[in-house]
Parts: C-alpha cells; sequence; structure tokens
C-alpha cells in the first residue's frame, strides 16, 4: 500500500506495536524444552488483548499467530509440539493485522550453547538488513535493496534464499511489488515516496536452495544448511525509511 494520510500511518503504526510486543516477548521465552506451540500461545494471548488477528491466517489459513522455523526451517514454519533444544537456530515471524492494517516483522534467536559460525550467520544476516535499509529511499531502483544485502553477505561467504522476497504490505501480508533480497535485473522499478513494504534478507550458511515440507508450510533448505532471518515493515522517503517495526 501507499500511505495517504496520517490515519493510514497511525493504523499501521498500531498494528507494528502489537507486532514489536509480541517479538520482544516472545524471544525472552525461547529457551531448551519449551515448544513451538506454547510461544504460539503467547503470541495469540497478546493479539487478543489488542484486538488484532493473523494475517497469514486470514489470507492463506495458516495454522497459527506466529511461524516459527527452526535451524533449516527458512520460513513458515508451523507451531505445534516441537521441543526446542539446546543450539537452534530459531526464527520469530509475526504479522498482526489490527483494524485493517498489517504489519510484518522476523527476528532470529540462538539458544545457547551458541557457536562462532552461527554467530556470525545472525550478526550477517542482521548486518545485510541495516544496509539494505541505508538504500531504501524515494527514486531507488526496487534492485538496489537486493544488491545491498548481496554485496554485504559475500565477504562472510553467505548467501540469501532467491526464492524468498521481501513484499508490499499494509491492508494484507503480501501486496505488490516484490522486493528481492539478491539482485535481479527485472526489479528495476522506482521505490516511491510513502510506499510500504517490507525487506527480509533470509540467509544460510549453505545452499540457498528451498523445498516446502510435506506439511505444506515450511520451507527447508535442500542442504538443510541453518538459515536466519530478519525482517522489518518500513515505509518509503525521500530520505531515510520510517521503519515501524524497529
Amino acid at each position: 500500500m501507499s500511505i495517504d494520510g496520517k490515519s493510514d500511518l497511525q493504523g499501521l503504526e498500531r498494528a507494528a506495536a502489537v507486532a514489536r510486543e509480541v517479538l520482544e516477548t516472545v524471544r525472552h521465552e525461547v529457551r531448551p524444552g519449551v515448544t513451538t506451540g506454547s510461544l504460539d500461545a503467547i503470541a495469540r494471548r497478546i493479539f487478543k488483548k489488542h484486538g488484532a488477528r493473523s494475517a497469514p491466517t486470514l489470507a492463506y489459513g495458516f495454522p497459527g499467530y506466529m511461524l516459527i522455523s527452526i535451524d533449516d526451517e527458512a520460513v513458515h514454519g508451523v507451531p505445534g509440539d516441537r521441543v526446542i533444544h539446546p543450539g537452534d537456530v530459531v526464527k520469530l515471524d509475526v504479522t498482526p493485522e489490527l483494524d485493517g492494517y498489517v504489519a510484518d516483522t522476523a527476528i532470529t534467536v540462538a539458544v545457547p550453547p551458541v557457536t562462532a559460525r552461527t554467530r556470525a550467520l545472525i550478526r550477517w544476516t542482521r548486518r545485510s538488513l541495516a544496509e539494505a535499509l541505508e538504500v531504501a529511499r524515494a527514486g531507488a531502483p526496487i534492485n538496489a535493496i537486493g544488491r545491498r544485502i548481496e554485496e554485504t553477505l559475500r565477504p562472510a561467504g553467505l548467501e540469501v534464499v532467491r526464492e524468498l522476497c521481501g513484499h508490499g504490505v499494509g491492508h494484507t501480508v503480501h501486496e505488490p511489488p516484490q522486493i528481492p533480497s539478491a539482485y535481479e535485473p527485472w526489479a528495476d522499478e522506482p521505490l516511491t515516496e510513502n510506499l510500504v513494504i517490507t525487506i527480509e534478507p533470509i540467509v544460510t550458511e549453505g545452499s540457498p536452495r528451498v523445498f516446502t515440507d510435506d506439511d505444506g508450510w515450511t520451507i527447508r533448505t535442500r542442504d538443510r544448511s541453518r538459515v536466519a532471518h530478519f525482517e522489518h515493515t518500513l515505509v518509503i522517503r525521500e530520505g531515510s525509511p520510517l521503519v515501524l517495526t524497529a
């Protein structure tokens, strides 16, 4: 969507506030012995407190309030009986809908003990998102975002999962345009002021090829390499973007 007035911005800010509260609360509960279903129950309580709904459930029938993916699961992990173990790499992805507005954000949480390799994967993925925000300005081509992400990750020898992109957002979970996390020549449309998008590098320490698991939702790396994922919802400006979910 493109923001058209103060009410749009306020609606997005309220949805983003719910998303931030969920992540801040749930991230502290990620520990060995906890199930992904119990983490989702925390998200459910916060959603209901604010009158929010799960945008992936509304749009696609996703069975949960959060997408919780572990280790080689890149995205769309279904919460349930799976138990978190020491050393796991847990991705928390939350997309609340509140009063017709949607915000989308994700973080990666490493469960101790954390290896140097895992710390590097998470650090460089977070850094690639921060670098991408620097070029997300009105008038810049969309593919400047993916170019900057790839340039940031190259020295670390890490790969972006090219099949999974950022996207427009605002009234539903996925809106145009696509925002590739790698350089794509076709994505040369300029970013426009007040456009609401997500940037979400999904980064692996191995092969970027992925497949959909038997549950029909979870997307995994083919070589079972671990993945980190960070995401923000932002509003494009002439200068620095307004990052709603920061």
